[in-house]
């Protein structure tokens, strides 16, 4: 995934692709195809105000959510450490080792060798903090060196792409990023060395692919996303070199899952649509189209999810082209 030719506005870009149409080539795999343009942001809500270069220029902060990936938590839920879920992540496995967790039995053997270790929030703290290390020497890296390494006198400024829905519920922009290089520049870089950060840490295997319809890149970034992600996770780049690593998405989920049951252990009332909460989000597979129910993610690979929220599920069945998968 690569940025390039900025348009006016200074969060408005487009962002490119050039990939390998040959067959057999990760294009050949991925199936969905998705075209966004770029937006520009109307409005960027109340922000900090930090310094002004002259009478119509203010320089504001805003908070950015990278788009399209998920890194593991140093923090959750709220100011919490991950370590503290150790107790209650094995409370969890126990429960569902017993059947009294609201899941069903295949996404069970699949979370359960992850959770019973009991330093499973531990494992995901630490992978927090390797992924944080990792994205600031990124960072240091693409915007404080020239490309041949040598120290850049002024840091690199920072392309910035919305897609369709531009903040989260907490008020962060959400956005691809990547270092803005010169003309002369580009003309020396290959489409790799021209990728977003979103797709670096993917890359690294510090981020999974965590894509969410319809704030999806454009089909040919995709596959370079695709490319990535299963390159990572085969070669056990980052948090993959370790079987019992728990995505950002997996952490939160269990977190709420463990709330739930314990509450139905202790014999509270609940509806069905309480007891399932916390886990809604439907999948399909990039290569296939395939959607499948919220509890069955996990058979599609960690690189080839693109998931759904249920209010968007129709739209998406007919933008997308999906289709059940098989049984």
């Amino acid at each position: 995934m690569r940025l390039s030719a900025a348009r006016k506005g200074p969060f408005s870009i487009i962002l490119k692709s050039s990939v390998d149409y040959q067959k057999g080539s990760p294009m050949s795999k991925v199936k969905i195809f998705w075209d966004p343009q770029g937006f520009e942001l109307a409005s960027l809500e109340d922000k900090e105000y930090l310094r002004a270069t002259d009478g119509d220029t203010p320089f504001i902060s805003v908070s950015i959510r990278m788009l399209s990936i998920d890194t593991p938590e140093v923090h959750f839920p709220g100011s919490s450490k991950p370590s503290r879920q150790d107790g209650n992540f094995k409370q969890l496995a126990d429960w569902i080792k017993a059947g009294q967790a609201p899941i069903h039995d295949g996404l069970a053997a699949y979370l359960h060798p992850r959770l019973e270790s009991g330093r499973a929030g531990t494992l995901h703290q630490q992978q927090g903090f390797n992924a944080s290390d990792a994205f600031k020497k990124l960072m240091d890296e693409k915007l404080g060196q020239n490309l041949d390494g040598s120290p850049r006198k002024t840091k690199r400024k920072i392309f910035v792409w919305t897609a369709n829905e531009k903040f989260d519920q907490y008020g962060r922009l959400l956005a691809y990023i990547a270092p803005r290089y010169d003309a002369d520049e580009l003309a020396q870089l290959s489409r790799q060395d021209r990728a977003t950060f979103n797709l670096l840490m993917v890359e690294g295997g510090w981020a999974a692919s965590f894509i969410i319809y319809p704030s999806l890149p454009r089909q040919s970034d995709l596959v370079l996303m695709y490319r990535a992600g299963e390159q990572a996770v085969k070669t056990k780049k980052g948090v993959w070199d370790d079987a019992l690593a728990l995505t950002g998405y997996e952490f939160r989920m269990c977190v709420r899952l463990h709330e739930i049951t314990k509450k139905l252990v202790a014999k509270q009332k609940m509806s069905q649509a309480e007891r399932y909460s916390w886990i809604e989000r439907y999948c399909c597979d990039m290569t296939t189209r395939e959607i499948v129910y919220p509890q069955e993610y996990h058979t599609i690979p960690s690189y080839s999810r693109i998931f759904i929220w249920p209010k968007d599920v129709t739209e998406a069945v007919g933008r997308l082209n999906l289709e059940p998968a098989s049984q």
